[in-house]
């Protein structure tokens, strides 16, 4: 199958133009170009000369494609990496789900460490077992945004059950013994504090609230309705989009800004800025939540409920999603170095100045175009290798942690979803057909004709060999009808 052309099969929009590279290099491009009309009127129209030899243009040439080339490549695999280990959260998500929901009993009895309980009260721990699996690629999402906390309307239903405190005892619960999960690390927005006498009124609040069709994407219906201490920040929050994201050479105006502020006394505010790489951030919430689930786990070994190949594959499963968070934290956390960034821009900058000079004498007024596409594709390449160096932004080209997220949601609820039934409840149906195509009897139809069996138009003896022979002779059938 040929993949499509990414330039024509969808409508060109201003987000998707943004998505290019041509927003963030043009003022570059334009620079050089300009040069390079210089160095041609000045050479054509007067008596100087500004053509320079050549002799160093093919070999720096060819050293910096290749250094461009090592920081493109590098920031790639990076991407690349990222992929690879959403992939491993998914797929580890959901075999740790299958092997809680199915493999952990629901009917419990009073023996040893387990005190009798009900099936409901087994279904329900089991599923919010689940729920926090749920949370945890969620937080992992936030944290890769560097979105500190767990307030925010896709991560704080699914957690809001867990404890807040060090001690259960009301009296001695002081915010000095608040829980890691429970603080507070935010430096966007100030969050405002709720009296807890109006967590009632806000509760029947959000009791009276319908269930209705929503007119518009909103995934975070099909998460719990609960109540906050605080104000809960969406569950996607990409920067505002201004106007220079298209001119970048405003930005040189803002920072003047912030270096010489015209009232020193006016509060500093904290922009949410697209930039590869946010402050260093540490893995609180997800941590947290392997934590949580490691201590249930821990409970269900204590009351035997588990068995040990289950139990191992569940705490490898969850030694995955933390192996996994480590490996996420080091490509969110770790740049390329500064000096070698610094340098190779200088390089590519001083190469592509001094590039009109180099060829005028050849190119003539070509040298124009020349080097603007020269600008154009080492640029370009940089601006690329920056972007994609951190693929768990807001970018158009960063990696979709949010469709990560609800697909994973999905996923397990598609688990939960199925029954606890023992296979001879469906498998002696007429819908199962087992020895197709030799024998197209339904398994019923098959059982009722008791034992030993005999295949159709089956002259030899009945019983085990004729299931033998049945399957020979279907092995033969698909070995002929599957070949060309």
């Amino acid at each position: 199958m040929v993949t499509r052309n990414p330039l024509f099969h969808a409508h060109w929009t201003v987000q998707r133009f943004r998505a290019t590279i041509v927003t963030e290099v043009w003022p570059a491009v334009l620079f050089f170009t300009l040069i390079a009309l210089m160095v041609y009127l000045v050479s054509s129209q007067t008596s100087h000369s500004l053509a320079i030899p050549s002799d160093l243009l093919t070999v720096l040439g060819i050293v910096l494609g290749l250094v461009v080339s090592f920081r493109t490549s590098s920031a790639y695999e990076k991407y690349e990496d990222g992929r690879k280990m959403w992939t491993t959260i998914m797929s580890t998500s959901r075999n740790l789900a299958q092997m809680i929901w199915i493999h952990v009993p629901d009917i419990r009895k009073d023996q040893g460490a387990q005190k009798w309980q009900t099936e409901l009260h087994s279904i329900i721990e089991k599923k919010s077992m689940i729920n926090l699996i749920q949370a945890f690629p969620v937080s992992v999402k936030h944290f890769l945004r560097g979105e500190e906390g767990v307030y925010y309307k896709d991560l704080y239903p699914l957690v809001a059950f867990l404890p807040r405190y060090a001690t259960t005892h009301p009296a001695r619960q002081t915010p000095a013994d608040r829980l890691p999960l429970w603080n507070l690390y935010d430096t966007y927005e100030e969050l405002v504090h709720n009296s807890m006498q109006n967590r009632k009124s806000s509760v029947e609040k959000q009791s009276d609230v319908q269930y209705t069709a929503p007119s518009s994407f909103d995934p975070e219906m099909a998460l719990p309705q609960v109540d906050s201490d605080y104000p809960l920040k969406p569950a996607r929050n990409p920067p505002p989009t201004s106007i220079d994201d298209y001119v970048p050479l405003l930005r040189f105006f803002k920072w003047l800004a912030r270096v010489f502020p015209p009232h020193s006394s006016v509060k500093k505010t904290t922009s949410k800025k697209r930039k590869a790489y946010s402050d260093i951030v540490e893995s609180k919430v997800p941590l947290e939540i392997i934590l949580t689930l490691s201590k249930c786990v821990s409970r269900l070994m204590r009351c035997d409920l588990l068995t040990q190949p289950i139990a191992v594959g569940i705490n490898s499963s969850l030694t995955t999603l933390q192996d996994t968070l480590s490996d996420l934290e080091r490509i969110c956390n770790t740049p390329l170095p500064f000096a070698y960034q610094a340098h190779l821009r200088i390089s590519v900058w001083t190469y592509l100045f001094f590039l009109p000079f180099q060829i005028e004498a050849s190119f003539k007024y070509l040298t124009i175009p020349a080097t603007a596409f020269a600008a154009f594709l080492l640029l370009g390449f940089l601006e690329i290798g920056h972007e994609i160096e951190n693929p768990f932004n807001y970018d158009l080209n960063d990696l979709d942690l949010d469709y990560f997220c609800l697909a994973i949601q999905r996923e397990l609820h598609q688990i939960t979803a199925q029954t606890h039934l023992e296979p001879s409840d469906f498998v002696f149906s007429s819908w199962n057909q087992p020895f197709v195509p030799a024998d197209r009897r339904g398994a019923d139809d098959i059982v009722s004709q008791g034992e030993p069996y005999r295949g159709p138009d089956d002259s030899g003896e009945p019983g085990k060999d004729s299931i033998k022979r049945t399957l020979v002779r279907g092995w033969k059938d698909v070995n002929t009808l599957t070949h060309r």
